[in-house]
Formats: structure tokens, sequence, C-alpha cells
């Protein structure tokens, strides 16, 4: 009854902009998942977020405060009472369908590798908190810096490099992230792989985007690849722009932020 009732909602709030409805209860699984929930949502709405969700990688972390927390199992996100549940990585197969046999709709975000299926994201999200148009404004939002900041370094080429040593090629959000404001990415092989250090040093590339290197553990610090003293040196004077996890940890539309920061540092 709850999922004949929210998809009864979304088809009356296609069909009539004048047809109003109360936003539903909703849980968030993962940080991921939090940021869709926290930009989407009427706070009042919102009966539970991750346990990561005031992390400092985490893009909306000062909306969280104050909000509730709730673990990812069957017993805590049942006591919030929700009628819809996000998640992107957060839970397994088993909590999905435990939650959908109990009249919960649960909403799996895309992997998504392009700016289509952060646009199916929020619209998916949206549709089921009864949000629709606040979704359309995110979407607007995003396509508005995604086009003032198109083309802006003119096919020059970059190498994207994390603290772990790996780059990004075709087929992820990194590779639309570099080419949207008009780099050309040196990594050709589909999907996130490894650069090995030789490679790096025998062919260093003239631009460097970096990621992640703002969240460095200790050990990473003391003995990841990024801080190997010959890649240290070799990224000096080659780094253009370095992206922060909370920009690059979910498919959303704050990678148009990540856009803007390369499109910043673009010669005039």
């Amino acid at each position: 009854m709850r999922l004949a009732g929210l998809l009864a909602a979304g088809a009356l709030t296609t069909l009539s902009p004048f047809v109003a409805f109360a936003a539903p209860r909703v849980v968030s699984l993962d940080q991921c998942a939090d940021q869709y929930v926290l930009a989407l949502s009427p706070r009042d709405a919102i009966a539970g977020l991750s346990k990561r969700s005031h992390n400092p990688d985490s893009y909306l972390r000062a909306a969280a405060a104050g909000l509730p927390e709730r673990r990812a199992t069957s017993e805590s996100i049942l006591a919030a009472d929700p009628l819809v549940v996000v998640r992107y990585w957060g839970g397994d197969a088993r909590l999905t369908a435990d939650l959908e046999r109990r009249g919960v709709v649960v909403i799996s975000l895309e992997d998504a590798t392009d700016f289509a299926g952060v646009r199916r994201n929020i619209r998916r999200v949206a549709a089921a908190l009864a949000q629709r148009a606040a979704g359309e404004r995110l979407v607007a939002r995003m396509d508005r810096t995604l086009a003032g900041d198109a083309g802006a370094w003119h096919g020059a080429p970059a190498l994207y490099l994390t603290s772990g040593g790996f780059t990004a090629g075709p087929d992820t959000l990194i590779d639309a992230m570099l080419s949207a404001p008009g780099l050309r990415n040196l990594a050709r092989r589909a999907g996130f792989h490894e650069v090995p250090l030789e490679t790096l040093v025998l062919h260093p590339p003239s631009a460097i985007v970096r990621g992640f290197f703002d969240v460095f553990s200790i050990a990473v610090q003391q003995w990841g690849y990024g801080r190997q003293p010959v890649v240290s040196r070799l990224m000096r004077g080659r780094t253009i722009v370095s992206l922060p996890a909370n920009i690059l940890g979910c498919p959303a539309w704050f990678a148009a932020d990540g856009v803007s920061r390369i499109a910043s540092v673009a010669p005039r």
C-alpha cells in the first residue's frame, strides 16, 4: 500500500503541477546518498542520515548538523519509519530486499559515468521525494556551471592522478570532468587503473589534475605513491589543480564544481 501510494502521488504530480504532496519521510544509507537527501528533501522529512554525514569529505556536512544518524540495518532504519530509503553503496541486497518487503521504497543511485547519469540520479531521487521542481533547479544549476566553463582549456592534454597512484580513463565521471572544461584526458584505457611509476617518470604529462590529496591518512602521507620524492618533484610545476575528496567522492551535481575549479586555472 505504501509503495502504491507513492507511485500514485508521483503520477498525479506529473499530470498536474497544481497538486502538491507532502514529502515522504526519508533515510539515506551512505555518504553519497546523504548529499542527495540533504539537497532535495525538506529538512523535517529527513528521518536519518548515514554515520558519515558529518565527515570532512561530505560535501553538505554543514547541512547535516542536528539531523539524526542511522546505521544501515533493518532495525535502525525501520525504527525511523521512512517511506523512502536512498542508497549508493550503503547496505546490501539482503537489507534492500527486507526493506522493500516491508513496503519501503528503495532508490539506488546510478554509478554515473557522465553528467547525463548525474541528471538521472537527481531526477529519480527528486521524483521519489515529491520534489521534482527542486530536482530541476539542481539540474539547471549544474548545467549552467558546465555551460559557463565549457572548452576553457581548448584541448590541452592532462592526466588525473590520485594520491594512491590511480588515474581514470573513458567511461568515468572523472573523464567527463576533464573533458567538460576542454582538457584532453591522457588516460585512454577505460575505467580506473594504476599509473606505473616508471611510466610517469619516463613520460611525464605537462599538466596534472590531482585528486584525493586532501584526505591522506598518516600511513599514506609517509608511504603513499603521491608522496614518493620523485613523484612530488614531477608534480611540482605540473599540477594545475587539486580536487578535494568532497567533490570526487560521489557521482553528483557538485562534480560541476570540480569542472569550475579546473576551468578557473585555464590560461587566459
